[in-house]
């Protein structure tokens, strides 16, 4: 099944209670949020207190992906904040699997991200306790970014290691995403899709949401 992530990075963050409420009319099925302090990725955005003030706007899960250092000493917050699912960088963390256990023990989906360059093989013993990867498919840090074409052999690769450790594991697409390369990375094994220029970009949409779906079945 193709899930729908819209990211409100590209949202106007001056109506950001009205684009919440809007996604949740829109098909779109969870909500990804960036959160980055200016040190892992040259960005800074949001924190633990504005996700728990759009909950309150919103029953769709919460995809929270942690692009900062220290992601584990800031877990408690974002899971009381509401965050359903907590995406932390492999690049961050010295101990890949305690921090997993540590993110599932609080009651929440673990998933671990990984940058364009990151190889596969960090995944090798923690995979099948995982509910997720993201695979970065741009450089993180901002949004608008063009697709690196040689991402969709990384997730066709992860998809043929999914198959064989971890087949239900979500594989989660993140960056220069929209309707004329989402068939290509469904194809090549993602079924998680986070777009943000293309969804708040667009005139309408909700019915950019729907394309995105259409065209991920071509």
């Amino acid at each position: 099944m193709i899930k729908i992530a819209p990211s409100i990075l590209s949202a106007d963050f001056s109506r950001l209670g009205e684009e919440i409420k809007m996604l949740n009319e829109s098909g779109a099925d969870m909500v990804h949020i960036d959160i980055m302090d200016g040190h892992f990725v040259p960005n800074l955005t949001i924190g633990p207190l504005v996700i728990e003030k759009l909950r309150g706007l919103s029953d769709l899960p919460f995809d929270v992906h942690l692009m900062m250092d220290n992601p584990m000493d800031f877990i408690d917050d974002f899971v009381d904040a509401g965050a359903n699912i907590i995406s932390i960088h492999a690049e961050a963390v010295h101990h890949l699997h305690r921090s997993i256990i540590a993110i599932k023990e609080k009651g929440v989906k673990a998933s671990v991200t990984l940058n364009p360059s990151t190889p596969l093989n960090v995944l090798d013993y923690v995979i099948e306790d995982l509910d997720m990867v993201l695979l970065m498919t741009v450089n993180p840090g901002f949004g608008g970014q063009s697709y690196i074409p040689s991402m969709t052999r990384k997730i066709k690769d992860l998809r043929a290691m999914a198959n064989k450790f971890k087949p239900d594991l979500d594989i989660e697409v993140d960056g220069g995403i929209n309707i004329e390369n989402i068939g290509e990375v469904v194809k090549a094994g993602a079924n998680v899709i986070v777009s943000g220029s293309s969804i708040f970009m667009a005139k309408e949409p909700k019915k950019m949401i729907e394309k995105l779906r259409n065209f991920a079945m071509v």
